[in-house]
């Protein structure tokens, strides 16, 4: 990228630094296959696509095509294997489900249990239902297996707090890209689970400091919805 372009066509920061929008929990791979040219990659790495695809964005075309060729599923054998029509891996690096394991319910879809949780707060002044600013979602989390939270969020799950975890562990530092309950019952009711529990905790304190009336209260809560896949 540097050796081939001005280095006036690449984007810098406000101080001067070039910039570049990518992973970065991918790059470290980028980096080390810099250092010593050899691709080392953790056991049951899940995002060998994803790194691929920055592999091709720095232009560098032998470590792509070893990606490639490691990524190529094993030729099918025997009368017993038969093609797969669709591909082998999903947008986000990990398997794809076959036809038997798709969402509508197949027999061979995995089972499992899927947590949600996410940390609200809102604030009810003297007129409660009046004065009630509603809730406000930072977060949501994701706890489960891997491979199960891959496969009902995809690329709406970021996995930057835990990038190497491997598909059959599990995992507690997931969260998703996007701040709606809402959306994510859908992707899961969508998958086939359904609640199975739900509890949350909160605590409440005056908010003087905020410029309203000295007995406006502020209720934070966590609150996290166990979903099932038999």
């Amino acid at each position: 990228m540097f050796s081939q372009q001005q280095p006036g066509e690449l984007p810098r920061d406000s101080k001067g630094r070039f910039f570049l929008d990518r992973d970065g929990f991918l790059f470290r791979y980028i980096l080390d296959y810099l250092r010593d040219l050899q691709l080392v990659l953790p056991e049951h790495f899940p995002e060998r696509s994803r790194l691929q695809r920055e592999a091709e964005y720095f232009q560098l075309p032998e470590l792509a095509r070893r990606l490639a060729q490691e990524a190529e599923p094993p030729e099918a054998g025997g009368a017993a294997s038969a093609p797969s029509p669709t591909s082998s891996r999903s947008p986000s690096g990990g398997p794809l489900l076959t036809p038997s394991q798709s969402l509508d319910g197949g027999a061979g879809r995995r089972s499992g249990y899927i947590t949600i949780g996410y940390r609200g707060s809102y604030t009810i002044g003297r007129e409660a239902q009046a004065d009630a600013k509603f809730r406000r979602v930072a977060r949501i989390t994701v706890c489960g297996k891997t491979a199960l939270a891959k496969e009902v969020f995809g690329e709406t799950l970021n996995e930057s707090r835990d990038p190497d975890r491997p598909p059959e562990r599990y995992t507690a530092r997931y969260y998703l890209k996007f701040n709606f309950l809402e959306q994510a019952f859908d992707r899961l009711s969508e998958a086939g689970f359904r609640m199975a529990a739900c509890s949350s905790t909160g605590t409440c304190a005056f908010a003087p400091e905020q410029g309203g009336p000295a007995d406006d209260k502020i209720w934070t809560s966590y609150t996290e919805y166990v979903f099932c896949r038999d």
